[in-house]
């Protein structure tokens, strides 16, 4: 029995390639998904280790040096725009969810209330300061030359009629902003993390028209192994589904 025990510890390990498969993910919601089919995953093969990162610049270094197998915590535009600063060659996968970028205020309860000369924070990398001034435009704010330009910066701002003073942060520190400006633009992950609802405390959000899906990525080379298949079946399976539907109550948008 013990022979035939170590036969299949070393098949496993020889089909999956490593006795574990790390990930980078943010805490919430990426981290909290992969929590729930961690023991679905080693059912199926796949032991991972989810190393957790409150930033979204570790993630991608991590993966390109190798320290990481796949992260899950950007959406692709993010990761096309680093890719191109850092000369890094990953590839994004599937589309998981969509953590809706919403605006929050201690000051205000609608957007319209803004006054002239106002304060608004908004993420400082280029791929979600341009979402959020998308945002701001959709609904009103302000007026952007091209709104489907996702590159977007304030130099595109046309109209501005009530002189907005837009102020850039790293998305980690906008919810602690709130008492500094009167209306931030933040990330799912970090409302979520400050205990804000996109959906009750957000005056405008993202819907499912978002072009920003979160994805899983990987090395470029890496995304046909079977490691990244287990995880990706996983990943899109009706409880993935349901989890997010019932524990994020429209925070969160399953894209499968």
């Amino acid at each position: 029995m013990k022979r035939t025990f170590l036969l299949l510890v070393i098949v496993s390990n020889f089909v999956f390639g490593k006795d574990v498969f790390k990930i980078g993910a943010t805490p919430i919601p990426a981290g909290e998904i992969l929590n729930e089919v961690k023991e679905d995953l080693a059912k199926e093969g796949l032991n991972i280790e989810i190393v957790e990162f409150t930033d979204y610049i570790v993630p991608n270094l991590a993966l390109a040096d190798g320290s990481l197998d796949a992260n899950f915590f950007q959406h692709k535009p993010y990761l096309a725009n680093f890719m191109k600063e850092k000369n890094l060659d990953l590839v994004p996968l599937e589309d998981i969810y969509v953590p809706p970028l919403g605006a929050y205020s201690k000051k205000y309860k609608s957007v319209n209330d803004l006054k002239v000369g106002d304060k608004i924070a908004i993420p400082n990398d280029p791929t979600n300061a341009g979402r959020a001034l998308i945002l701001l435009h959709n609904n009103g704010v302000i007026k952007l030359s091209d709104p489907k330009d996702l590159m977007a910066t304030e130099f595109d701002i046309v109209e501005n009629p009530k002189k907005l003073k837009i102020v850039s942060l790293q998305a980690a520190q906008l919810p602690r902003s709130l008492d500094d400006v009167d209306l931030a633009v933040i990330n799912c992950n970090y409302a979520l993390d400050a205990g804000l609802s996109p959906q009750e405390d957000s005056l405008i959000v993202e819907g499912k028209e978002s072009a920003y899906g979160n994805v899983v990525a990987v090395r470029k080379g890496d995304e046909n192994s079977r490691e990244i298949a287990t995880l990706m079946k996983v990943l899109r399976s009706d409880k993935v589904r349901s989890f997010i539907l019932e524990k994020y109550k429209g925070g969160i948008i399953p894209l499968f």
